[in-house]
């Protein structure tokens, strides 16, 4: 029995000890040594490698190659680290490829030339590396490819048809009052919404097509080689079919919807940051036109994204520096004639644009964010302004319009009577607007926040109403306290024998609730005779005013006795 030394000895136990795999092999390639973690890595004992060659670790073809290179190695014996080879997989005893990384080395055996294999299991490092490269690609909540992944996508897709000659398409999507959904439910209840939307995109696109999910609310489609615009805008079309249609998740039911902006190339622009400004440009074009639509780039909408983006900076500096104010118009008594209310309506003059309608600048504010604290101001200084009304001595009910993005508010309650308790103003002097389309929208989640805001003492009026499509089964249902005819009816009811029987049987049907009427728009004596030999309770429109600024309110207000007028003016007749 050969005695080792004990050098010899600890090498051995520094052998057995090691975590990685360890083959010790003649200049044939022959195995006649191998550690304890080569069974764990390959699956072959110590006994059964002994003697084999070290090729049993690669597939039978690659064999004959790797002979000739453990033949090289030996005439020329150089140490190699870890991390020369990459892609190295190691073929285990039960058929399993294993990825590996390999060093070697060469010592000399009983005054023999030995090579010493040195072989690392890298399965759990490719899995990480393989991890990482998708989170640096991926959008980590819904698992569609971020904005670093989609530009390479699409700057080749742009390369490719700038050889063929192909046109390609690009969408950019924006998630229609994304936000409320947050404020009201959560930022997890977003989450869902979200995770929702990207499901819904990949059914409804092709395999080659690419999505992404830019940040936040918007998304991005990449159509390459579509055949013709028609084309393009058929899967715009089936996008929107597919995103409006409704969901049921966690905190109940919801519709999604999505403004989309196309632009194409080489139709539109030439390269990806002019094609994603397009498309940029076309997606907020959609947004102003309403809720789920979409839009094609035109070269017009630079210039209009240009105005667009002047009336928001000015819109967001006439907000920080409450430059914006109230009128009110009053709401007239159809029997006595006397002011029985008021409609708050915003008023912007800015010193660069002048007098803003309205209709023009609340869409910026809706696309931009500002809808939230424009809308707080309002309430704010409606609420401050009933109560200095109500302090000398003629109380007017004060209406209010809420926006959607308001009304969704979980906080909105909390907010008013907030209002309330700063300002001292009675709660039955606060009457709030929705109109009947976003009430009708989600009638049992509309019902629960009416019933918090009655709580308070509020009154709820249902505005433009004949315009939406409302459920009798619902209506009877809301704790709405008046409606409002849209001033479009009005307008033609002289004249429209149609219009005159809707209004006809709004104010019956309305009756029949027990409800008021309040009918808007009213600008002559023949409209208001109608409305009075119908029965209809209050009016407003030019014929009594305009709207008016708090001050000259206050001197109406003061030549009537409001105590006793608006007090009585709920009855239905």
């Amino acid at each position: 029995m050969k005695l080792i030394s004990n050098e010899e000895a600890l090498a051995l136990a520094a052998l057995d000890a090691a975590p990685d795999s360890i083959l010790i092999v003649d200049d044939t390639g022959a195995i006649f040594r191998a550690n304890p973690a080569v069974e764990l890595l390959t699956g072959y004992s110590a006994e059964e490698l002994s003697g084999q060659s070290v090729s049993i670790f690669l597939p039978p073809h690659m064999r004959s190659k790797h002979s000739d290179l453990v033949r090289k190695f030996f005439l020329n014996p150089v140490a190699r680290p870890m991390g020369m080879v990459s892609q190295l997989q190691l073929l285990r005893k039960d058929g399993l490829m294993v990825s590996v990384d390999i060093a070697l080395g060469h010592c000399t055996m009983d005054g023999l030339l030995a090579g010493v294999v040195f072989m690392r299991d890298m399965t759990e490092v490719k899995r990480l590396q393989e991890d990482m490269r998708y989170q640096a690609t991926h959008d980590g909540l819904t698992g569609l490819a971020n904005r670093w992944q989609f530009m390479q996508h699409f700057e080749q897709a742009i390369h490719r048809a700038r050889r063929s000659g192909r046109t390609l398409a690009l969408l950019l999507l924006d998630l229609d009052e994304f936000k409320d959904i947050n404020d009201a439910h959560g930022h997890a209840a977003g989450d869902q919404v979200l995770i929702e939307v990207a499901r819904r995109l990949r059914s409804s696109l092709r395999a080659g097509d690419v999505i992404a999910r830019l940040g936040g609310d918007e998304f991005t489609v990449l159509l390459p080689d579509v055949p013709s615009m028609d084309h393009v805008l058929t899967v715009v079309q089936k996008l929107q079919r597919s995103l409006s249609a409704s969901c049921r998740f966690k905190m109940g039911e919801l519709s999604l919807g999505a403004s989309i902006g196309v632009a194409a190339f080489p139709t539109d622009a030439q390269d990806s940051g002019m094609l994603m400004r397009f498309a940029d440009m076309a997606m907020y074009a959609a947004k102003t036109q309403g809720r789920g639509t979409h839009a094609v780039y035109r070269p017009e909408m630079s210039e209009a994204l240009r105005l667009r983006n002047q009336m928001h900076e000015r819109l967001k500096r006439a907000v920080e520096t409450q430059a914006l104010e109230l009128h009110y118009q009053p709401q007239v008594d159809v029997k006595t004639g006397a002011v029985v209310g008021v409609e708050a309506l915003l008023r912007w003059h800015d010193a660069e644009l002048g007098c803003v309608p309205p209709d023009h600048f609340i869409p910026v504010a809706v696309t931009s964010g500002l809808i939230h604290p424009l809308g707080d101001w309002v309430l704010e200084t409606a609420c401050r302004q009933a109560s200095l009304w109500d302090g000398n001595g003629t109380p007017v009910r004060v209406s209010i319009n809420l926006s959607a993005q308001q009304f969704r508010q979980t906080q909105l309650p909390a907010r008013l009577q907030q209002l309330l308790d700063q300002h001292g103003t009675r709660a039955d002097l606060i009457e709030l607007e929705i109109t009947e389309t976003e009430a009708m929208a989600e009638p049992d989640t509309t019902r629960q926040v009416f019933d918090r805001l009655r709580a308070l003492g509020i009154s709820i009026a249902l505005d433009d109403f004949g315009t939406g499509y409302s459920s009798l089964a619902y209506l009877r249902l809301l704790p709405v306290s008046r409606l409002k005819i849209d001033r479009e009816f009005i307008r033609q009811v002289m004249e429209n024998n149609n219009d005159a029987v809707l209004v006809r049987a709004v104010i019956a049907m309305s009756h029949m609730l027990g409800l008021p009427v309040v009918a808007e728009g009213v600008e002559d004596a023949a409209q208001l005779g109608f409305l009075r030999s119908n029965g209809c309770e209050s009016y407003q429109g030019w014929l009594f005013s305009k709207a008016l600024p708090a001050a000259e309110i206050t001197r109406l207000l003061g030549r009537f006795d409001c105590s006793a007028a608006w007090e009585s003016c709920d009855a239905p007749a």
